[in-house]
Order: structure tokens, then C-alpha cells, then sequence
């Protein structure tokens, strides 16, 4: 089953492919930007200590980089998703290239992280895609605190994969009200064991298919890889196309319309699927 289908992404991917005017921020890794599939793309590099091009392409920190950018900017005729190609993008690398390991979530510290979302704001980012996880899950630090409230004051929607520990609980980044957790589901809409579950989780967040998804891999074939890193594109992509076709909604009403939110309170920590279509319902018909 086309993961699209399980969120209703077809009517607005058929619509648009996003608007040069919605800039989408990708936080990750360094992202292998000469893929043909990126030719053409509007991309800005921004950062401090870590390039935002790949330097070695086997690296995870890079893999992990370029399945994520695939899933949100690659040509609608490759072999990613390709969501919002017609966005312009920012690549904020946070992970060097000498990450050890294969997780499927590479870390950072709030501090780091803190520091990439400041300067996503800055250089005019519309929506953050944040597909990392915390090194320190009960650290509360308050720059990445501030960090996060600078993104609501400026309306810089966040939406920052939960997790894949398996745990019930909270990070930093998944406890603030502004942030759009998003978990995993298989092709069926059901939730998979791995993902991170909580009650602000449950309150703000989505799920989204987060299996076997595939992408651009930074070795010049298609990437499969899975988990909430690979959910959360699929949310951000649902923003970037729907301010597209409504870029004079205010940013509450996006978000309101994506997370299906009607003022009634979420009791379950487990967060509704992404309905793209409800969600384009929603901003059409008010």
C-alpha cells in the first residue's frame, strides 16, 4: 500500500508540489545534495561547525541526512516520496559524519539542537522537520526551551519525530504545546511497537506510516529506512503542501487543521493518523 494512501496525501500532492514562497528547514544530518533527483531544488545551506553537504557518502549521519531531505524534496519522478519539491528548503546539519553506528534516530544535544532551530528561525524557515532524537530525554534545557517558544512567537511550525525506544513518556522537544510530535505506523495505519508514546504526545501529536519507507540513499540507490524519523517528513510535507494552497492562513489555522484539533481534549497517548485530505477539507470549507 502507497503510504500516501494511508494519510490521504493524493489530493493535495495532485494539487501542488509546494510553493517556492513556504520554506521547509531540514535539521539532520549532512545531506548528499548532488542526487540528481535534488538538480534544480532550491536549497540553502546554513550552519555553524557542520557542512550541509555530505562529505562521505557511507557515513550514517549522511545516509540518514538524505533519506529524510528524499522524502520532502526530491523530483515527483524518483524513487522518494517527493512531497513538496516545489518548496524552498534549508538544510541545517546537526550530525556530523562520523556518527558512529546505524540507529535508526541519530542524537543531539539540546544545546545543538537549541541552536539549529535559532538559526532555522533566522534565515526564515516556515516549518521545521526535525528527525532526531534528544541525548538526554529528561534534560528540560532551557535554551532549547526558549528555542522552541522563539519558533510559536514567530509562527515556525515544529514537527519533530517522537522516538523509538518503545517507552511511554516525554522529551523536551515532545512536551512543548508547539512542537507536532509525530509516531510511526505500519501501511495500515497501525502503530508500531517502537515508537514513543505519551500523554503530550497524545494530546498534539500524529502518527504516520514510519515503515520500510523508501528514499534517496546516499549511495546512489533507493534507501529503505523506518521508525518516526521516517514518519515525521510525511507531517511536515502535509504543512508544506497545505500552506501552498493557503499562504495567507495563519499559522494556527494550519495547524490546527493538520492535527484535527476541534477543542476537545486528547485523553489517549496514542495520536491520531494524518488525514491530509480532512486537513484540506478543513481549510477550504472555513
Amino acid at each position: 500500500m502507497n503510504p500516501a494512501d494511508v494519510m490521504g496525501l493524493r489530493r493535495l500532492m495532485a494539487r501542488t508540489e509546494g510553493s517556492r514562497d513556504i520554506t521547509v528547514s531540514v535539521i539532520d544530518g549532512p545531506i548528499w545534495l548532488d542526487h540528481p533527483a535534488f538538480s534544480g531544488q532550491r536549497v540553502r545551506q546554513i550552519g555553524r561547525n557542520i557542512p550541509a553537504a555530505c562529505h562521505f557518502r557511507g557515513s550514517p549521519a549522511c545516509r540518514h541526512g538524505t533519506l529524510v531531505m528524499g522524502m520532502l524534496a526530491a523530483k515527483r519522478n524518483s524513487d522518494a516520496p517527493g512531497l513538496c519539491p516545489g518548496c524552498t528548503f534549508i538544510v541545517r546539519a546537526i550530525f556530523p559524519e562520523n556518527t558512529p553506528g546505524e540507529d535508526p534516530m541519530p542524537v543531539s544535544t539540546p544545546t545543538d539542537l537549541a541552536a539549529a532551530i535559532s538559526d532555522s528561525i533566522s534565515a526564515g524557515a516556515n516549518v521545521i522537520n526535525l528527525s532526531a532524537a534528544l541525548t538526554q530525554l529528561s534534560s528540560q534545557s532551557d535554551q532549547l526551551e526558549q528555542a522552541l517558544d522563539n519558533a510559536a512567537h514567530h509562527g515556525v511550525l515544529v514537527v519533530a519525530a517522537a522516538g523509538n525506544h518503545g517507552t511511554v513518556g516525554s522529551s523536551a522537544v515532545t512536551s512543548h504545546p508547539w512542537v507536532i510530535p509525530v509516531v510511526a505506523c505500519d501501511p495500515h495505519g497501525r502503530l508500531t511497537p517502537e515508537s514513543n508514546l505519551g500523554a503530550s504526545i497524545g494530546r498534539h501529536g500524529l502518527a504516520a506510516p514510519g515503515e520500510n519507507i523508501t528514499s534517496i540513499g546516499s549511495d546512489g540507490k533507493p534507501g529503505t529506512f523506518s521508525g518516526t524519523s521516517a514518519a515525521a517528513p510525511f507531517v511536515t510535507g502535509a504543512i508544506a503542501l497545505l500552506w501552498s494552497e493557503f499562504p495567507k492562513a495563519a499559522v494556527g489555522r494550519i495547524k490546527l487543521a493538520v492535527t484535527g484539533a476541534d477543542g476537545r481534549p486528547r485523553k489517549s497517548i496514542v495520536p491520531p493518523t494524518l488525514n491530509a485530505g480532512a486537513a484540506y477539507s478543513r481549510m477550504a470549507n472555513n
